[in-house]
């Protein structure tokens, strides 16, 4: 077994995952890696990058660039034109991320479920009641990405943003460890639901960013190119912004999770599953 291999075995280990990535002050350790990690120091930059690439699995084979200005410049990189290319089908909602699909469902009393056994309230994620409405009986599935995946995200259908609210929160790790320990994570992790409309009949769909342990920001440059989520001084921004499918939207900071919510009339595309590793572009939901 390799040094890699061994030392990934080792720190996967549930009880010492959870306390290494939970049960330190997670606000603090947070603001640290986003001052960390815009460290322009070979010292600092070198060594830290290899490290991430060490530990977490990093495939740079598809970025724009070979060298990195600091540990943020590699986290928040982009793609050569034409590495990620969106199912073009209008029934089709792509994947707006390279992800890991954490669980999915039908959305029943108003309810999700970070994990069987673990469900949470949609009008609790999305900070708005009557929102959470418009996806009874619709579809969600719930998008992690990981710590060395493409930190992106894009349009997943040609739509127009009408709504984003930033909700306040913890930053609990977002990976299976946790999700099966804190009940109502998604609930509690800083968020910033996404509510947009579907150019192609006006159906609404619901894209909503978590933040996680060491997720500096979640950036939305449509919102604000300057500065973070975070920094925005009023809570909910509303105003019409439209993409194109495949059109990038934002980025997170490093890994987290992309929780979508599809209305009535929508399901999973074949081979779409708990565990299944996606690229962005990939077919997700298709309406039938």
């Amino acid at each position: 077994m390799s040094l890699r291999s061994a030392t990934q075995r080792f720190l996967a280990q549930e009880n010492l995952n959870f306390l290494l990535t939970n049960r330190i002050p997670r606000h603090a350790s947070t603001r640290f890696m986003g001052w960390f990690a815009k460290l322009r120091n070979p010292l600092v930059r070198v060594p830290s990058i290899a490290l991430w690439r060490f530990f977490c699995d990093v495939n740079l084979t598809d970025s724009a660039k070979a060298e990195f200005s600091s540990l943020h410049d590699a986290f928040t990189r982009a793609l050569v034109p034409g590495a990620r290319s969106f199912d073009a089908a209008p029934e089709v909602l792509a994947s707006p991320c390279d992800a890991i699909v954490g669980a999915l469902g039908e959305v029943r009393g108003g309810q999700a479920f970070q994990i069987k056994g673990m469900d949470y309230a949609l009008a609790d994620l999305l900070g708005d009641a009557a929102q959470a409405e418009e996806f009874a009986e619709g579809q969600f599935i719930t998008l992690r990405l990981t710590a060395g995946m493409y930190h992106r995200f894009h349009a997943p259908h040609d739509l127009t943003v009408e709504e984003v609210r930033y909700i306040s929160g913890d930053t609990w790790n977002v990976n299976p460890v946790a999700l099966k320990r804190v009940e109502r994570l998604y609930c509690r992790n800083e968020r910033a639901p996404i509510k947009v409309r579907l150019d192609s009949d006006g159906a609404s769909l619901m894209l909503v960013p978590v933040a996680a342990i060491l997720v500096a920001s979640i950036r939305l440059p449509f919102v604000d190119d300057k500065q973070p989520v975070r920094s925005l001084h009023q809570r909910v921004w509303r105003d019409e912004v439209r993409f194109a499918k495949g059109e990038e939207m934002g980025w997170f900071e490093h890994g987290s999770t992309i929780v979508m919510l599809a209305p009535k009339g929508f399901l999973p595309v074949e081979g779409i599953a708990t565990g299944t590793v996606i690229e962005a572009g990939r077919a997700l939901l298709k309406r039938v």
